[in-house]
């Protein structure tokens, strides 16, 4: 008896899809066989060998050795069986098991796993649970283990959470045990294989094409910039795109807890922080980054995310003649942005008045940028303000564009429209000073808007 005969009448590839009836039984059986043939596969190969050769020799290699252990199993299989079976072999040997193909489908944004047995995924901007799942919690641990020892980091009971990534820059994040209380928890923020630039976020209705015109000019005028949003709004991705316009005579330095920007320039380096080893030593923070950047004679500092200490020497770095910088912070608000930035200056220790705190900040940032996430799960840039100066003792700010919701179409995307709010910036003398002329009517009209990215 055939295995799809054994299994129900239902190929691997469907059962693991989950296609209609699918029984939990049948589904063990397999992953049990698949599992038996794994190991059996593993004994049979030196990995450390495998692994270095190159990926055409390595695959003949695994294919001729899956084969020989197939063709020795007393169930016979037909065919495609084999096939299947030898490519999900395949992922568990050279790859992430169960994710690769998650990670090979480009409709998929992102990848979170709740234990071994659910799996969601995202699709423009909806989560849907999905019949992909692990053998076993040991498993999924293993896949854990496997991402975050392939850039450095460690994951085990006495430190069970780890920031990580992939080689293709996606962001990884993992908790497991005692802390995930049922079962390791893994989240995979996918990275699009292309970066987007910023013509492919006017097309999907981000923000318009007057507010690209003016962004753009806005960095290439050396104006220091806050991307402000909430978790998954897109601030990354619109952080890169901004960065594209830096021009490439430019010396641009990165700072990030896990590397993920996608610089286009040549003239880049990157620093990623470091966690504390096993004894707790040769931790390196954020902040020692930043101050180390200030030595490495950058033109452009871009801060991945500042969330502590280090925002008062980002907020000095940009006082000190390193204008044209970049960074991101959680906030829901342009507004809240730069209370959470007063906040994370006091963590840095020092005893500085709120008053000085604010003047610091008017002094660094021109430009705030807030994107958010829409009910349709689109993000969007929803406003782009910039910081005026002190009136005694508060922060002043203006809006120049702004993002206004006027219903939901019959498909339930947000309508809206995206456009100037009639005051021209106090900082256009500057942009003009370097060149760039922008239209008389770049400030005044606007463009409806659906979409999203």
């Amino acid at each position: 008896m055939s295995l799809r005969a054994r299994l129900g009448g239902a190929s691997p590839a469907a059962q693991l899809r989950g296609d209609s009836g699918r029984d939990i039984q049948r589904d063990m059986a397999l992953q049990e066989m698949k599992a038996r043939i794994h190991y059996k596969v593993i004994e049979s190969l030196d990995l450390s060998v495998l692994t270095s050769t190159q990926d055409g020799q390595a695959n003949a290699e695994l294919e001729e050795a899956i084969r020989m252990v197939v063709e020795a199993e007393p169930e016979p299989m037909t065919l495609p069986e084999r096939e299947a079976l030898a490519k999900e072999i395949k992922n568990e040997v050279m790859g992430l098991g169960p994710l690769e193909p998650l990670l090979a489908d480009d409709s998929i944004t992102e990848i979170l796993v709740n234990g071994y047995s659910k799996v969601y995924v995202e699709r423009g901007g909806r989560l849907e649970r999905i019949p992909v799942r692990f053998r076993n919690d040991e498993h999924l641990l293993k896949i854990i283990d496997k991402i975050a020892s392939g850039v450095g980091r460690r994951i085990d009971e006495s430190s069970p959470m780890v920031d990580a990534r992939l080689a293709d820059g996606s962001r990884v994040n993992a908790v497991i045990p005692p802390l995930a209380l049922d079962g390791p928890a893994l989240s995979i923020r996918k990275f699009a294989r292309d970066p987007l630039k910023v013509d492919d976020l006017v097309r999907l209705g981000s923000f318009s094409a007057q507010t690209a015109k003016f962004l753009e000019a806005s960095v290439k005028a050396k104006l220091n910039m806050l991307i402000s949003g909430g978790t998954g709004t897109g601030k990354t991705t619109l952080l890169n795109v901004l960065s594209s316009f830096i021009p490439h005579r430019d010396r641009i330095v990165t700072i990030e807890d896990s590397a993920e920007l996608q610089m286009q320039q040549e003239h880049v380096v990157r620093l990623e922080t470091r966690p504390p080893n096993i004894e707790g030593l040769g931790e390196v923070a954020m902040r020692d980054l930043v101050k180390n950047a200030l030595r490495m004679r950058p033109d452009r500092i871009v801060v991945g995310e500042v969330r502590g200490g280090e925002a008062l020497d980002m907020m000095q770095a940009m006082n000190t003649g390193h204008d044209g910088s970049l960074t991101t912070v959680h906030a829901n608000s342009a507004r809240d942005a730069i209370s959470r930035l007063e906040t994370m200056i006091s963590m840095a220790g020092l005893e500085i008045p709120d008053k000085a705190i604010r003047q610091q900040i008017a002094s660094a940032i021109q430009i705030v940028i807030q994107v958010s996430r829409l009910a349709d799960g689109s993000r969007r840039v929803t406003s782009v303000q910039e910081l005026t100066g002190m009136e005694g003792d508060t922060l002043t700010m203006q809006e120049i564009f702004r993002f206004q919701q006027t219903g939901v179409d019959e498909r339930g995307r947000v309508v809206g429209h995206f456009g100037p709010t009639g005051i021209r910036p106090r900082w256009s003398d500057r942009i003009a000073a370097y060149g760039i002329d922008l239209e008389a009517d770049l400030f005044g009209g606007g463009d409806p808007l659906r979409g999203g990215l």
